[in-house]
């Protein structure tokens, strides 16, 4: 049976514990198509594989796929190849053209999809977009939900994501299933568009948030503070954030984040721009006053351009440092 039919689901809306992973076991016997194997999407790969979910993966670029292959996915060519082989699909892309591509283009999903598959891209990009590629699968038979996500490279190795799902209502458990796999919290958020919606107004604060507290760093070293003192008095304070708690900018004060690795890993600044410009135009949309996530969109582009374009966004700290000549 289809495992995402529409009448199962239905049906069990008083699952309990054990019926839902009754129906997980049921499901794993269907692979599960995965397209995008970047810093975000190998680990969510693997964590479905994890879960006894066969992979039929694809990236544009193969030296990304043989981790995966060599921990028992199946690679294939093209996203047109893995929807021949899977009706249930995830797409973790960098952009709104990347996305277009793999769903619309030559060799895309949409050339091959089969009546009733579900797709899932993971993505940010445009709402608008978004909803452009569910009317387009919609027409082939398909159905497709946003499911952006947001916790970092971290949270996807140890599968603590979070997802916000935006789609048809009698579709979400179906998404839920996988998504669980891969995140500690699901949240189903509207139509298609809201969740990608939420993400944008997320990494907004995301970035308005880094900006603040590595310019309170900074400012406080020069003030003569030691950076971890200074941190510990900001998380028992009301200037706590997850940018000083969590994801600190500033090397030597935490461990396991970017800025103990030279800013390598994690969400890159390339990506926070990108993010930070879908904000800007759904803002001038909808006539929306964002001046900090404006001024944030300046300086993430200001950064691409002076070689912190491939480094993690939390090195605004390092380029603030630059700026004023240290």
């Amino acid at each position: 049976m289809c495992v995402h039919t529409h009448t199962f689901w239905h049906c069990s809306l008083c699952l309990d514990t054990m019926s839902l992973c009754l129906s997980r076991s049921m499901a794993s016997k269907t692979p599960v198509g995965f397209i995008g194997l970047g810093n975000m999407g190998s680990p969510m790969a693997k964590n479905l594989l994890k879960n006894g979910y066969p992979i039929i993966a694809t990236d544009l670029f193969p030296e990304s796929c043989k981790e995966l292959q060599d921990i028992g996915a199946q690679v294939v060519d093209s996203p047109g190849e893995v929807a021949e082989r899977a009706d249930r699909i995830i797409t973790m892309l960098p952009s709104t053209p990347n996305v277009l591509e793999v769903y619309t283009g030559p060799n895309g999903i949409l050339k091959k999809v089969k009546k009733g598959t579900l797709l899932i891209d993971s993505s940010t990009i445009d709402p608008a977009v978004s909803k452009e590629m569910a009317v387009a699968a919609e027409k082939m038979g398909a159905v497709f939900m946003d499911a952006p996500v947001t916790g970092g490279v971290g949270a996807a190795s140890l599968a603590k994501l979070s997802f916000m799902v935006g789609g048809v209502e009698e579709e979400y458990q179906a998404a839920q299933e996988l998504l669980t796999c891969m995140g500690a919290n699901v949240v189903y958020c509207g139509q298609v568009g809201t969740g990608q919606a939420a993400k944008i107004c997320n990494n907004m604060l995301l970035a308005i948030g880094m900006i603040g507290t590595a310019e309170t760093m900074n400012l406080g070293i020069r003030l003569g503070l030691d950076p971890k003192l200074l941190t510990k008095i900001l998380n028992m304070s009301s200037g706590r954030c997850w940018s000083s708690d969590t994801y600190n900018p500033v090397p030597g004060v935490m461990e396991g984040v970017p800025s103990a690795n030279n800013y390598q890993g994690g969400f890159g600044t390339t990506l926070m721009a990108k993010d930070l410009g879908l904000a800007q135009n759904t803002a001038t949309n909808t006539k929306t006053p964002i001046p900090l996530g404006s001024l944030a969109h300046q300086i993430f582009r200001v950064m691409c351009s002076r070689g912190y374009a491939n480094k993690d966004f939390s090195s605004v700290f390092q380029f603030l440092r630059e700026e004023e000549g240290q």
